[in-house]
């Protein structure tokens, strides 16, 4: 058994939209495939991946360095103590060769692509879903029923109150029962009319959430608590760079709701300097930290062992990124969600097809692997790399 090849392709995931620090106009992702010796129905086994959106494609750094190290490196130490499977684990090692600890940009995102791509073939060779998988693995009890909530409510050219309206109502159509907009790219007081316009649509027992992509520094975060502490929020998120664990915890002072925060970081080591220095509240928080993002579920296992010292509950982590990768891990692992983009960053996002939203809910299918060959739209795209 050995992967036999690993394949990348840089597709643009562009779209006319911006939150409060950029835009998405050039926005582009990386898709991987990693190819196998194992035969299943007469065709070999491939794992994919992609990283998720807010980060750029990462071809150089995946063909250039972590691919070749993969492949140079000899087959059967990738493989678990029975040699019956890849071990993600010692793959992740080989990807890590030669790499100095710290600064986790790219380099991250790059790793968290492939890892991705090998654990969906990891359970396809096991011939069981993702999350069923992690389960048996952690000893969880696999819950295939997932929150999830619908992220949107960008800045876009012309689209006003009325816009922001019809796109938020047609979330709760659908069945979300929390939904999300951005605040930080209009001023305060425009920001407290749009949340006002999406607060007087939603029904009871539904909830809004607004984030600030980091855009704040400490006077303007504060002053946007004080207004925020009127309406009653699902979550105000990351309103500083996420990196000012100083900035989120005199925030705290300042706002008694839950608050969210983490997609932005990109291994355990900053994780665990959040719960450290951050201020995290973990009776009310959330935290978003996103595997695609952060050298993928090797890394976000270590996180989450992390939190568990530090006395979280993993049902305080809702990931950020919107991808079938989280869902899994949701359902396996028993975090508290995931997001979800319904109408954004296609065919990466959303969920396999014929999966429904009901009461804020969806209940995971049972496919092998991370369950990408039940989305038509983007298994094409997927098979069109790996042909």
């Amino acid at each position: 058994m050995r992967i036999v090849d690993i394949r990348e392709r840089t597709a643009p995931i562009a779209s006319p939209i911006a939150n409060a620090f950029i835009d998405f106009s050039k926005m582009t992702l990386s898709l991987v495939a990693v190819v196998t010796d194992v035969i299943r129905d007469g065709k070999p086994v491939i794992g994919y991946g992609f990283n998720s959106n807010g980060r750029y494609g990462q071809g150089g750094l995946i063909r250039e360095r972590f691919a070749p190290r993969i492949l140079q490196t000899a087959p059967e130490s990738l493989l678990d103590a029975e040699g019956g499977n890849l071990d993600p684990g010692k793959v992740w090692a080989a990807m890590f060769t030669n790499e100095k600890p710290g600064g986790h940009g790219e380099r991250s995102v790059a790793m968290g692509t492939i890892d991705m791509a090998v654990w969906d073939a990891v359970a396809k060779i096991a011939g069981k879903p993702l999350f069923r998988l992690l389960a048996e693995r952690h000893g969880t009890q696999a819950d295939p029923k997932v929150f999830v909530y619908a992220a949107g409510g960008y800045y876009y050219p012309g689209k006003g109150l009325e816009g922001l309206a019809a796109e938020m109502q047609g979330y709760l159509d659908r069945g979300y029962t929390v939904v999300k907009m951005k605040i930080g790219g209009a001023p305060l007081a425009d920001d407290c009319k749009r949340i006002e316009t999406v607060l007087k649509l939603l029904p009871a027992r539904c909830k809004l959430a607004v984030d600030a992509n980091g855009r704040f520094d400490l006077e303007t975060a504060i002053a946007y608590a004080k207004a925020l502490r009127q309406y009653d929020l699902f979550w105000y998120e990351e309103a500083g760079d996420p990196l000012d664990y100083d900035l989120q915890a005199r925030l705290a002072e300042h706002y008694p709701g839950p608050m969210a925060t983490g997609e932005n970081l990109f291994s355990m080591q900053d994780a665990r300097n959040l719960i450290r220095y951050g201020g995290m509240r973990p009776d009310r928080d959330w935290l978003q930290f996103d595997c695609a993002l952060s050298y993928g579920l090797v890394e976000y296992l270590r996180t989450l062992e992390m939190l568990k010292q530090n006395g979280w509950s993993w049902h305080r982590c809702i990931p950020h990124g919107g991808h079938q990768m989280s869902l899994n891990i949701a359902a396996g692992l028993g975090l508290g969600g995931n997001e979800s983009y319904p109408d954004l960053f296609q065919p990466y996002g959303g969920f396999p097809d014929g999966v429904r939203v009901e009461a804020g809910h969806i209940i995971m299918p049972d496919l092998p692997g991370i369950g990408f060959e039940g989305k038509a739209d983007l298994i094409a795209e997927m098979r069109s790399l790996a042909a």
